[in-house]
């Protein structure tokens, strides 16, 4: 049944789920896509969480632990986010001491209503590094232009990062600046840098969404040709960049030293669009030392009905560089679109923010001893 994940494993694509949930640690679904469909890791975001806890009982114990004590609506959030990062991590350590560090990790992020603010972020990572307090985790640190300078901080300390919503290719080269920047600090302060580890998760369907309204818009036969090409072709030119990055006299020096490579993680690979092969941000992102974090309804798709035919990457970027820009040549602005992409990324995380901080104070509340 696994051949296609398998296959997928194989050509060097990392599988880790999108997902996570008390209910899916306790019961042994997360034990058992690791052991049976090759899943190598786990990401959380604000609104798998808010998803999480609103729904079902499976954390009705620790809320009512917390609702007695008197605890604040964001140190509950912390405590039970924590929680399950923690006990992921664990349930996925034996992948990590297999890989030697570069799997069997879990992604926790900051509150993303700091995303703008450099100093709280690397105050936030630190805390959550703390909190967790797991080898094998990620801090997420948005892409943002404030979130660049608390990267370095941040892989500067030591801790890993799973940079989060990339958009445009000139800022996954900052990303790439930054980590790189990040691990000559911590070079200088010392530290080993073989146990620093980073993903940059280059966002994939949203692009399509975005670029397909716009040339949907348009309604021109040259428009429709264009559907669905621009968020493959940018990720295909991410990695051409990621090549490049990675084979600089700067980078040798660093791995020299012991560093690792920051790897592509292709993020929002669930299809958006019923028109689109629901496998096709899986099949045409094949490339060696990259990640493809999938909801768990892409990952049994995959399994199921992905045409994993090898490296579907190298080799295609005069093509992706010719998608892109025939999209340009059309009057919709790449720059304009990363920006749209980035704002409202932002603000998406922001809103499950504070819809998981709703739905949790709703909880403590209900399950609050009466008084006496």
């Amino acid at each position: 049944m696994t051949d296609a994940l398998k296959r997928l494993s194989e050509e060097g694509v990392a599988i880790w789920l999108d997902d996570l949930s008390r209910k899916r640690i306790t019961s042994g679904n997360l034990a058992e896509l690791i052991d049976q469909q090759h899943v190598v890791g786990v990401t959380t975001n604000p609104t798998i969480f808010q998803k999480a806890i609103s729904q079902g009982d499976g954390y009705d114990q620790q809320l009512s632990d917390l609702a007695a004590r008197k605890v604040t609506v964001e140190e509950a959030v912390r405590m039970i986010t924590t929680a399950d990062v923690r006990d992921a991590a664990d349930i996925l350590r034996p992948v990590f001491d297999a890989t030697d560090g570069q799997d069997g990790r879990v992604s926790i992020e900051v509150d993303p209503r700091l995303a703008h603010n450099t100093k709280a972020t690397v105050a936030e990572a630190k805390q959550l590094a703390w909190l967790v307090d797991r080898p094998n985790t990620l801090i997420k640190i948005p892409a943002t232009e404030a979130g660049l300078p608390a990267i370095t901080e941040v892989i500067g300390l030591g801790i890993s990062v799973n940079v989060t919503l990339i958009f445009s290719l000139e800022r996954y080269r900052k990303v790439m600046d930054a980590y790189l920047s990040g691990l000559e600090k911590a070079k200088e302060r010392g530290l080993d840098l073989s146990l620093i580890r980073s993903v940059a998760s280059f966002f994939v369907s949203r692009v399509d969404t975005e670029i397909d309204k716009r040339l949907n818009d348009l309604g021109t036969d040259e428009a429709k040709a264009l559907r669905g090409k621009a968020a493959v072709a940018n990720a295909r030119l991410a990695y051409q960049a990621y090549e490049e990055v990675f084979s600089t006299s700067r980078w040798s020096a660093l791995e020299s030293a012991g560093a690792n490579k920051q790897r592509p993680l292709w993020a929002s690979t669930g299809v958006k669009d019923p028109a689109y092969k629901d496998t096709l941000y899986v099949d045409d992102l094949v490339a060696p030392n990259t990640v493809n974090t999938m909801p768990e309804a892409t990952l049994l798709a995959v399994e199921d009905h992905g045409g994993i035919t090898g490296d579907t990457i190298t080799g295609t970027y005069e093509q992706a560089r010719a998608d892109l820009d025939a999209v340009e040549r059309l009057g919709i602005s790449y720059d304009d679109v990363v920006q749209v992409l980035e704002d409202e990324g932002v603000e998406k995380f922001e809103a499950s923010w504070n819809d998981l901080l709703k739905s949790t104070q709703a909880e403590l509340e209900r399950l609050a001893p009466s008084e006496g």
